[in-house]
Order: C-alpha cells, then structure tokens, then sequence
C-alpha cells in the first residue's frame, strides 16, 4: 500500500470521486453535496493506495486546528470522514500513517498540547483508542475527570452545535452515514472485550449513525506498547508530505 498526506486544496478530481465512492460504497447516506461541505472543511487528507493498481483502498481526512481553552493555547486534530476497504482490513497502513501524518502536522503546527477529537460510529473506530492510547475519554473503566468531561463538551459545542447531546455525549446528524448491511452492528461474540461493550451501550443509535464523542491526549508519553511501534516507525514507511501553510476551513 502507498500512502500520502497532502492538503485537501490539492486533490486531484479524480481522487474527490474515488474518495466519494467509496464512501458510497460502504455507507448509506452518503450525499453529494454533504460529502464536499465536509470535505472543505477539512484541510488535510490521508489517501491509501493499491501499490500495483493505484486504486483507492482507504482515505482519512482531518481538520487540524488551533484553539484555547480557559486561556490555554490547545491544538485539535479532528477525524472526518475515514473508511477502508474491507479488502485492505489485514493492513496496518491506514493506522500507521495516522500516526505518522498527525506527529509530522504536530511538529509543524502545534502551538500548544495537541489532542484527538474523535467521533465513533462503529466499533472498529472506537477499538482505536485502547490499541493505540493509555489514557482517553469515555471508557468502561475510569470515569472522565470533569476538567476532560467539560473541555470534551466544548469542543463538541464548538464543532457539532445543535447536533451534539451533551447529556449522552452523542452527536446525531442531519445526514447521517450509516454503514450498509453486513458491516454495522457489533457481532454477539465482540460484545465480550469489555470496551466494545462499552461503545455499544454508550451510543444505542450507532445503528442509525449516531457517533459517540471522543478524546485522547497525542503524546508520547500517552502511547500504548503498539502505538509506540507505529510512532518509532522509521522513515522509510513514513507517507509522503506537502508543505503547505496551514489554511483553517471557516
């Protein structure tokens, strides 16, 4: 697989519509003109590519942006719209440039202690986290601090408005992307990893689209084991990057 980082102005035509495709591929919902509002209001994108065919297998787009909080200079990066094919499921690129990409852009434009802002539709996403973090909210087995509950409910009313429920901590939108048949739901057996449980008691309406808010800490000192394998990777399997001066999507 190769992978590249690159800002979203520089997207060709050709991969906007791969992008949307598979999108539409694996979620129902999914409609034009929603799809490029999104699009625009993200100012990176991670694209995973077929290294023999050059096909899209996997894309990731991201908003990278700084803010503050209770007079603290904060960067978030927030997860938009992310798939991959189920025929590239066994490969650990999409994580693995992830982490590479966000460390690089941290590098580059952080002004401050950068966090995660993730919304979880499925298990899959949510499973992210205890693979690859110590420490991040909500989880089965520490209740989030009210310091994290309140900056998690900010950033939430900042990004989502009247979409997010901050009693549940689920945003529900408008337009929602539901995954098709087949690929939604949690099989009986997951239920027994105790944080699959947890995200699907967590957001009962994941069925439907619903997304639970999410967020942890990017550092080194707050990565597990694996996380700390696909940070240390070394250079050779790093994605290629744009420089670009960081434009921040109104």
């Amino acid at each position: 697989m190769n992978s590249q980082l690159i800002p979203t102005e520089e997207l060709s035509s050709l991969d906007i519509e791969a992008m949307y495709l598979l999108l539409s591929k694996h979620f129902q919902g999914v409609e034009r003109d929603v799809f490029n509002a999104d699009l625009n209001h993200k100012n990176w994108v991670i694209l995973i590519k077929d290294s023999k065919t050059n096909q899209l297998k996997g894309f990731s787009t991201l908003l990278f942006y700084n803010t503050d909080f209770t007079g603290e200079d904060i960067s978030i990066v927030y997860s938009g719209d992310t798939i991959m094919d189920p025929s590239a499921w066994s490969s650990s690129t999409l994580s693995r440039t992830w982490i590479d990409s966000v460390n690089k852009l941290r590098t580059e434009y952080s002004q401050g202690k950068l966090y995660w802002l993730l919304i979880c539709g499925g298990y899959r996403t949510y499973r992210f986290l205890p693979i690859f973090w110590q420490e991040f909210y909500p989880r089965y087995d520490v209740a989030t601090p009210p310091d994290i509950a309140n900056f998690m409910e900010y950033l939430a009313q900042e990004r989502f408005g009247k979409n997010y429920n901050p009693i549940s901590g689920v945003v529900s939108f408008s337009h929602p992307h539901i995954l098709r048949e087949g690929l939604r739901g949690v099989p009986q057996e997951r239920l027994t990893d105790p944080h699959i449980e947890f995200f699907d008691r967590m957001n009962p309406g994941h069925l439907n689209g619903d997304e639970l808010v999410c967020l942890t800490e990017i550092s080194e000192t707050n990565l597990t084991p694996a996380g700390k394998r696909m940070w240390f990777a070394s250079v050779s399997s790093s994605p290629a990057i744009k420089n670009s001066t960081l434009r921040i999507p109104a």
